[in-house]
């Protein structure tokens, strides 16, 4: 807390704030919710309680597509029922929103919810990716990771769910795209085209991916075969997720550009650069 405050007494001309620092990995947060919640909320109040004291302030909020839990229907909308949260890192989003929204109520910040479906890639210079801590959490880093040797074999967390081949469905969007995304969304906000306080948009690409079909996608982009096994479904995963990006389309004038094929063929080419330069 006293290092945000310390950091707004010292650049007190901030005009924005993107928000993207917190603990993401759906699994870890069901084995320790408490290190979610305490990394997850308590720095975002600690920022919007800087922020407030401000005349005027924007905030782009870095949320996600679990706050819609196990939506009932496909593609998702931002109007969308608010499901339970399938996991404490699901419920960190949900309640990171509530917050942001009862503080814009009574304050002058005005905010964007962005919430993002399943991030993936690395910037095509290589220079920039994604460098997970011990074993990834993530799908993408764990292929790749396999792909190059570092880890045996891919585990698949269930194939007997209701979707066409048995495994998860997700939206998979390049990071270069996502990052674009908050370019904008901050834009509308310093230009004060915002229509209400905040404002909520889907990021993704409008297209769901199963587990095989990534590992297909990958086979093919890396041209080799990919070990995996199938085991047991992992607790707070849901069936299937994949956005409706209208919204984003007409209102911010942004659409994701890249294929899944760009995504992985990036974060392969990110994962080749870092393990061939040690």
């Amino acid at each position: 807390k006293e290092v945000v405050s310390d950091f707004f007494k010292r650049h007190s001309d901030v005009a924005g704030v993107i928000h993207f620092a917190a603990s993401k990995a759906v699994g870890e947060s069901v084995e320790n919710p408490l290190l979610y919640y305490e990394n997850n909320i308590n720095t975002l109040v600690y920022l919007l309680q800087q922020l407030q004291q401000k005349p005027e302030a924007h905030f782009i909020f870095s949320s996600s597509c679990t706050v819609y839990g196990q939506a009932e229907k496909m593609p998702i909308t931002e109007d969308a029922s608010i499901q339970p949260a399938m996991s404490p890192y699901g419920n960190t989003k949900q309640i990171g929103e509530e917050i942001i929204t009862d503080t814009c109520k009574v304050s002058s910040i005005n905010a964007i919810l962005l919430r993002y479906f399943n991030p993936i890639g690395a910037h095509p210079s290589a220079e920039i990716g994604e460098l997970p801590i011990g074993v990834p959490q993530n799908l993408v880093p764990f292929i790749t990771q396999t792909g190059i040797g570092l880890r045996k074999e891919l585990s698949v967390y269930g194939d007997d769910y209701p979707t066409p081949d048995g495994t998860c469905i997700r939206d998979y969007i390049h990071v270069v795209d996502l990052a674009k995304a908050h370019v904008v969304a901050l834009q509308r906000l310093l230009g004060k085209k915002n229509s209400e306080k905040v404002e909520v948009f889907n990021v993704g690409t409008g297209k769901g991916s199963s587990v095989l079909e990534v590992i297909t996608a990958f086979e093919k982009v890396s041209g080799q075969k990919l070990p995996y096994k199938i085991v047991g479904r992992r607790e707070g995963d849901i069936t299937s997720a994949y956005a409706n990006t209208d919204k984003a389309n007409n209102v911010l004038g942004w659409k994701a550009k890249s294929t899944l094929e760009d995504g992985l063929a990036s974060a392969w080419k990110w994962e080749q650069k870092i393990r061939n330069s040690n």
